[in-house]
């Protein structure tokens, strides 16, 4: 009967992904991804070739710092830290028969950095960054021909660092290709002409390939953890109306269905009413069906905001991550928008824990904002208290849920440095505690300051959330 908050070997630390901070889109044989032609994010259409407002083709040079920014990473004392391997530097086109010595070379130091620092690793396969041949060539997810390539990049990195990975995330966020299908279907086919057919085609042949990396683990390193990734988003009722409460359950199902076939290896029912109703006709074989009943050791999940729902269509209006919504009357928002609930947290940890009975590990969570570099005691850093406030607010809210007898493995906050914004290519949206001299219009010395909640989070960590308020 003793409390279970944040338990011994809880692991804490940080995430980012290879597209928001590497940069060096170019060196070392990569080819272009998908991220290399947004120079926007989501918020404008993509270009033909990569132009020079494109902030992510140099990012904030982790290619070339990695060594620095994890000895700061370690100087906080993390135990994980989240990245993403970028397929286009493993295949440069994606469909290649052999891949990029030079790419994986790159990841075998950054490896080798965060051992010599006992850092795990955990680490993304594919995070919003298809290879752009693969999206100009087959249409990205739509084509059953990604599962092979898939199969084929995974093989790689299961052989080349199965040993020294324990930890593994097969697609990043992978229920937002129903709303941004280039960024993270590699969907070619622009938005407004794709038929919903082709998008639930292309959401199979994903759930069929992370099934299938979730075999290959399993077979190849038995002891490793692989773990399926999705937005989380608790969708609460704008009113107590019936209509409302049900808009509510559909508008959930859409977010919830993808982790039910991670987790339960079938599609459920109210999918598949979905797809008779709305005329899709799935192409699913009996290969498929066995191979989406290999179901991952863990549900791991982004949290940023909650919305609401209603029957009333012209109500939906906010947005929140990449899903939008209906704005909650009761909540502040952030300087983007996207509405503050810590309570939230808590409230779909409980969810996914009673739905799934999987272990939960919340590898993105964080407050994007506008910081300002100051001098304090003769060094430069960001007073950044709203940001501190934030996490300690949401990090309450996790112990709580552990209390309620929810099994969480870890925290990785988003992102532990200041990197790219994936939404708007921002750099002023701002999430580190590490400040990156770096500016909208790509001016800046790239040197790195701690910001206050650096030694906050160091604080967090030694005491295993005991400092918490």
């Amino acid at each position: 009967m003793t409390s279970r908050a944040f338990p011994d070997g809880f692991l804490w630390g940080g995430a980012t992904a290879a597209n928001q901070i590497e940069g060096a889109y170019d060196q070392g044989g990569k080819g272009l991804s998908i991220q290399d032609v947004m120079p926007k994010g989501i918020t404008t259409p993509r270009t033909e070739l990569p132009t020079p407002d494109n902030l992510k083709l140099e990012g904030i040079d982790f290619y070339h710092r990695y060594a620095e920014d994890i000895a700061l990473f370690a100087e906080m004392g993390f135990g994980v830290y989240r990245f993403s391997i970028a397929w286009s530097r493993i295949f440069p086109n994606g469909d290649e028969l052999e891949p990029n010595e030079e790419g994986l070379a790159f990841y075998d130091r950054v490896l080798d950095e965060l051992e010599k620092h006992g850092i795990e690793p955990l680490v993304t396969i594919s995070h919003y960054e298809t290879p752009l041949h693969l999206a100009e060539t087959y249409d990205g997810w739509v084509s059953r021909d990604m599962i092979t390539f898939f199969e084929r990049y995974v093989r790689v990195l299961f052989d080349r660092y199965g040993s020294r990975v324990k930890y593994w995330l097969t697609f990043n966020e992978i229920n937002s290709v129903i709303h941004a299908p280039f960024m993270s279907g590699g969907i070619n086919t622009p938005r407004e002409q794709l038929a919903k057919s082709d998008l639930y085609q292309a959401v199979h042949h994903e759930l069929v390939a992370s099934a299938l990396a979730t075999r290959i683990s399993h077979e190849l390193y038995p002891e490793n953890k692989i773990g399926c990734m999705v937005i989380s988003m608790p969708i609460y009722p704008l009113t107590p109306d019936p209509q409302d409460v049900l808009a509510t359950m559909h508008a959930d199902h859409m977010n919830l269905m993808f982790s039910d076939v991670h987790t339960r290896g079938y599609y459920p029912g109210y999918a598949l009413r979905y797809f008779r109703e709305n005329g899709i006709e799935l192409d699913i074989t009996d290969e498929d069906r066995e191979l989406l009943t290999h179901t991952v050791d863990f549900v791991s999940f982004s949290y940023y905001v909650s919305i609401c729902e209603s029957a009333d269509a012209s109500k939906r209006e906010g947005e929140g991550n990449i899903i939008g919504g209906v704005p909650n009357p009761t909540l502040e928002a952030s300087e983007w928008g996207w509405q503050i609930d810590p309570v939230g947290l808590r409230i779909v940890m409980n969810q996914f824990w009673d739905r799934w009975q999987k272990p939960l590990f919340i590898v993105e969570n964080g407050l994007g904002a506008k910081d300002e570099l100051v001098e304090v005691d003769g060094e430069l850093t960001v007073v950044d208290d709203y940001r501190i406030s934030y996490l300690n607010d949401h990090l309450v809210q996790v112990r709580e849920a552990i209390e309620d007898g929810v099994e969480l493995w870890g925290y990785t906050t988003w992102g532990p440095i200041d990197l790219v914004s994936a939404s708007t290519a921002q750099m002023s949206k701002r999430y580190g505690f590490i400040y990156v001299d770096r500016n909208d219009d790509g001016t800046g010395t790239l040197e790195r300051y701690r910001k206050k909640s650096f030694h906050w989070y160091r604080e967090v960590i030694a005491t295993n959330g005991a400092s918490l308020a």
